[in-house]
């Protein structure tokens, strides 16, 4: 029989190979320290119209009730640190968006991820997860020895920085377990300074009601007029807390074509998004996160900023 060990180094060898930028791994058991956390952010309403947030709750907490006989969860990590920035007289859009959208990226390399795992392993189950199910990504990321929760709320890795997309496969198979990383964040407050809204309302607790990812991309009715002129220019999404984190010093542009930036984002003036057609952003963005908002959350994003 096949040691852990040997299963393991199986895993992450071709986690390596797909393009994962690191794999860490944890026991598949009830997420104890976030079960409270979790809560207590709920009933502050800090979701805000996220409502989706509230549901699953146990699911959300533990793997084995979202995937029956399920024993570890492999984390994974892929960077998206872009190769070029957007022009400066233009309206900004979150790095993560500059090109295809994840989810179909992330699960193609999953899916060739859990295939790999059947074919030189045998009978495992399993399921891949892109933050579209009820998995609290950073946790597993920060308990399988990824990185730590910043005070931003999010993952960060030494000489690695936060740019980057975490998913997950959940599995029946025992395997050799990671350890947590400490936390290295110290006395640093710069994403808590920086951010426009001052949605990070103390360290490591984000309000996402007031988060400008949340306003531009989650919110479907109108953004509260007490936000305006806050927003700094953003459309959809917002980096500011990434961007000032001294840790993303480090960040290396990503190895993914898919990811490369689409050229029309890139060229496109302030002008040119306030005259975009509905056509013109349908044909422009049909395989970019920005459908998310559609063409009438862009329109309101950009009225907003106006």
């Amino acid at each position: 029989m096949t040691s852990k060990h040997t299963l393991t180094q199986l895993i992450k060898t071709e986690a390596k190979r797909l393009g994962f930028l690191s794999c860490g791994i944890s026991k598949a058991q009830f997420l104890e320290d976030e079960a409270p956390r979790l809560e207590k952010w709920l009933k502050k309403n800090m979701h805000g119209e996220m409502s989706y947030m509230e549901n699953h709750f146990d699911k959300r907490l533990d793997p084995t009730k979202l995937v029956e006989g399920s024993k570890s969860v492999i984390s994974l990590l892929l960077n998206y640190y872009p190769n070029e920035e957007q022009r400066s007289n233009s309206y900004k859009v979150s790095k993560y968006a500059y090109g295809t959208d994840y989810h179909f990226v992330i699960k193609d390399k999953l899916k060739a991820l859990l295939y790999h795992i059947q074919e030189t392993i045998g009978d495992v189950h399993g399921r891949a997860f892109v933050d579209s199910a009820p998995v609290l990504d950073k946790a597993w990321a920060a308990k399988s020895g990824l990185g730590w929760i910043g005070k931003h709320s999010n993952l960060l890795t030494q000489q690695v920085g936060s740019f980057y997309f975490i998913a997950e496969l959940i599995v029946d198979l025992d395997l050799e377990y990671d350890s947590p990383v400490t936390d290295h964040c110290g006395t640093c407050t710069a994403c808590i300074d920086a951010c426009p809204t001052q949605a990070i309302v103390e360290p490591y607790v984000v309000d996402g009601s007031k988060c400008i990812s949340y306003f531009t991309i989650e919110l479907k009715n109108e953004i509260p007029t007490a936000f305006q002129g806050k927003f700094d220019d953003w459309v959809f999404g917002c980096d500011v807390c990434q961007d000032v984190c001294p840790w993303n010093r480090f960040s290396k542009p990503h190895q993914e074509p898919l990811f490369n930036a689409n050229a029309s984002l890139m060229e496109m003036s302030k002008k040119d998004w306030e005259e975009i057609t509905e056509d013109v952003f349908k044909k422009v963005f049909r395989n970019s996160p920005l459908k998310r908002t559609k063409f009438t959350g862009i329109r309101r994003n950009i009225k907003f900023l106006k």
